[in-house]
C-alpha cells in the first residue's frame, strides 16, 4: 500500500529533496564541473531526489556559458535554479531578469526556470527593505540568524513577502555554524503556525546525527553533525501536531536503527507518521536541504538499507 501521492515513504521523503550546491564549500568546485555533475545527476536512477541547483546570482553568467557547452543537456530535463542573492538584492533581480530575457531569446534545447531566489536578513529593516522586490510567483527564501529576535524576523518575513520562506542553516566548516539542537527546535516551532515553507543548507552530509569531520580534509576539525532525517522527520512530526520536547528528541537522536521507512508509513521509535502526512509535510513545509554533495547523502542512506 502506498500513499495518496502514489509513492512509498522514502520516496515521499526524500523526493526532490537535494538542492545541489556542488559550488559551494567544501566542495567548491567550479561552475563546469557542478553543472557538468548536475546533468549526469539529472539522467541518474536517482534523479527523483534531486531538487534544484543553487547558483549566486553574480556567476548566472558563468552558468549560462558553462550550460551552454554541455552536449548532453537537453529536453526531457529541466533546471530548476535556486538563486542567491548578495549585498544588493535589487541589482541581482536586475541580473535575474536579464538572465530570464535572454534565456526567452535562446535556442539551447535545456529548459532552465529560476524555482526560488534566496537571501539574508538580519533584523526587521532589511526585511522590509525586501517588500515589493520580488514578482508575486517568486518563491523567496529569508535566511535568518539565531537570535533573540527571531520570532519578530519571522513575522516581520511574513509581512513583507508574499510567496515566502525561511531558510535554515544547519552547518558549516567549523563547530560554531552549527546550532544547538533547541535553537534548530525554536525556528521550526515559530515557522509551523506561519505556514512559511523552510529549507535547510549546510552541514547536512549524512542522514542521521553524529560525529564528523567537518570537510574531508585530514586537518579538519570534528564536532556533531546534525542528520537531515532528524532534520526532515522532526519538521515532519512537529507539523503534525508533536509536542516539541519529543520532536528535540528526535533532532538529537543518533541511531539510525530508530528510524524506519515501509511502504506505508514512517518510524521513529514507537511514534509513527503515514506515507501520506510525511508527502503533506514535505510539500508544505520542510522544502528541500542544500548540499555540496549528491551522491554521499544517498551513498549513506543505502548502507543504511533505508534506499
Amino acid at each position: 500500500m502506498r500513499d495518496g501521492s502514489g509513492h512509498s515513504a522514502i520516496e515521499c521523503f526524500m523526493r526532490r529533496i537535494i538542492d545541489y550546491a556542488g559550488l559551494f564549500p567544501p566542495a567548491s568546485l567550479s561552475m563546469l564541473d557542478a553543472v557538468t555533475n548536475y546533468a549526469t545527476y539529472l539522467q541518474s536512477e536517482y534523479n527523483w531526489v534531486l531538487g534544484s541547483f543553487i547558483v549566486p546570482a553574480a556567476r548566472l553568467v558563468d552558468f549560462e556559458e558553462a550550460i551552454a557547452g554541455l552536449p548532453s543537456v537537453g529536453t526531457p530535463f529541466r533546471w530548476d535554479l535556486s538563486v542567491l542573492l548578495g549585498a544588493d538584492p535589487r541589482a541581482d533581480m536586475e541580473s535575474i531578469h536579464r538572465f530570464d530575457a535572454k534565456r526567452a531569446n535562446s535556442n539551447s534545447p535545456a529548459e532552465v526556470a529560476i524555482k526560488s531566489v534566496e537571501v539574508k536578513a538580519s533584523n526587521p529593516d532589511e526585511v522590509r527593505r525586501l517588500d515589493g522586490l520580488f514578482p508575486y510567483d517568486l518563491m523567496v527564501y529569508v535566511e535568518l540568524p539565531f537570535s533573540e529576535g527571531l520570532q519578530e524576523l519571522v513575522a516581520a518575513v511574513r509581512r513583507a513577502l508574499f510567496c515566502c520562506g525561511l531558510k535554515i542553516r544547519m552547518g558549516g566548516e567549523t563547530l560554531d555554524k552549527f546550532p544547538a539542537a533547541e535553537a534548530v527546535i525554536e525556528f521550526l516551532r515559530l515557522a509551523v503556525p506561519t505556514d512559511l515553507h523552510i529549507k535547510a543548507t549546510a552541514g547536512l552530509h549524512h542522514p542521521v546525527r553524529s560525529m564528523r569531520r567537518f570537510t574531508n580534509r585530514s586537518d579538519s576539525p570534528t564536532g556533531m553533525m546534525h542528520g537531515f532525517l532528524n532534520l526532515f522527520l522532526a519538521a515532519a512530526f512537529l507539523k503534525h501536531g508533536m509536542d516539541t520536547a519529543q520532536v528535540l528528541d528526535i533532532l538529537k537522536e543518533e541511531s539510525p536503527s530508530a528510524f524506519r521507512f515501509d511502504e506505508e508509513e514512517v518510524s521513529w521509535r514507537q511514534h509513527r507518521l503515514s506515507g501520506r502526512s510525511l508527502f503533506l509535510a514535505r510539500r508544505n513545509f520542510a522544502e528541500s536541504f542544500g548540499s555540496c554533495s549528491f551522491t554521499e547523502p544517498i551513498d549513506d542512506l543505502r548502507a543504511l538499507h533505508i534506499l
